[in-house]
Parts: C-alpha cells; structure tokens; sequence
C-alpha cells in the first residue's frame, strides 16, 4: 500500500469510529489527518484533502480546539491559519476523557441524582425505580471519581515518572 492511499485509509477510517464515539465524522477525519501530518496544515490543504467547505473546516476546527486537541499555528510571512493535533497520546487521551466526562457523564450523574432522589410512596414499582438509580447513580459517580483520578495521576510527575518506567 502506498503512503497516500494509507494515510487517506487511515483518516476515512478515523473519521467513521468518530462518529461511533459521539463526534462527527468530519470532526474526527480533520483530527486525523492533522494527528499524522507532520506539520501544521492550513485550512485550505484540510478542505482540499477532505474534499469539505470553507465553514464544515471552520466550524469542526472550532470544535476540536474547544476540545483542547487541536491548536491554531502562526507562520510567519504566511497570511493563513495553520492547525496541529495533540501528538501526545496520553495528553490527547486526558484531553478527551475530560471533556467527554464534562459533556457526558456529569450531566447523566446529575440527572441520575435528580430522578434517584424522588419520593417513594408505598409502591414497589416507585421503590425498585429509586434503588436502581440510586445504585446507577453510585456506579457512574465511582466510574467518574476514577477517571479524574486516573487523568490527575497521569499530570503528576511521579504519574509521568510511573508510566514512562512501565512503557
């Protein structure tokens, strides 16, 4: 396999698994094509790659910075904006567990602790109701608690220190 025909499989590819993980699948094929690209990328190289319009590049551009795992370059003498990927994989990872936590599980958490916490009459449908997401609730707060834990450790030095010793 050649390299263009390679790297166009990998961002195609990408791009269809970003839209199984809740992001767009045009979101997701930017973020790969600048994850491998060796050097910031204008905006008019990504619609010209992907084949997409001016505001589909900004917009999902916009979109992966909000993230934090993508980054706006300036080269001097040039006029264009140029982008770059997080290549760090155990940042990226911690970038996007956050913001997946902050977008996802936290508003499931408090919508599990809103309808766990209802007044439970004499029914037993109402009682097994308030158990079960009382213990969902339980669950994806210990879930979360260890995603934060593991994201802090991997920020600290001795984290660093650990992981890099068992790479």
């Amino acid at each position: 396999m050649e390299f263009k025909e390679a790297k166009n499989k990998f961002v195609q590819t990408w791009g269809a698994l970003g839209s199984q993980w809740g992001i767009n699948k045009t979101m997701a094929q930017i973020h790969a094509l600048l994850m491998v690209s060796n050097e910031a990328v204008s905006m008019e190289d990504i619609m010209d790659e992907l084949q997409i319009s001016r505001g589909n590049a900004s917009m999902n551009l916009r979109a992966l910075m909000d993230w934090g795992i993508v980054y706006k370059e300036y080269k001097a003498g040039e006029r264009k904006e140029f982008f770059t990927a997080e290549k760090d994989l155990d940042e990226l990872a911690v970038k996007i567990s956050r913001e997946r936590s902050k977008r996802e599980i936290k508003p499931a958490l408090k919508i599990l602790k809103e309808v766990s916490s209802i007044a439970v009459k004499d029914s037993a449908e109402e009682k097994h109701f308030v158990e079960q997401t009382s213990k969902l609730y339980d669950f994806v707060l210990k879930a979360d608690n260890m995603l934060d834990k593991i994201t802090e450790f991997n920020e600290n030095w001795l984290g660093k220190l650990v992981l890099k010793i068992m790479k």
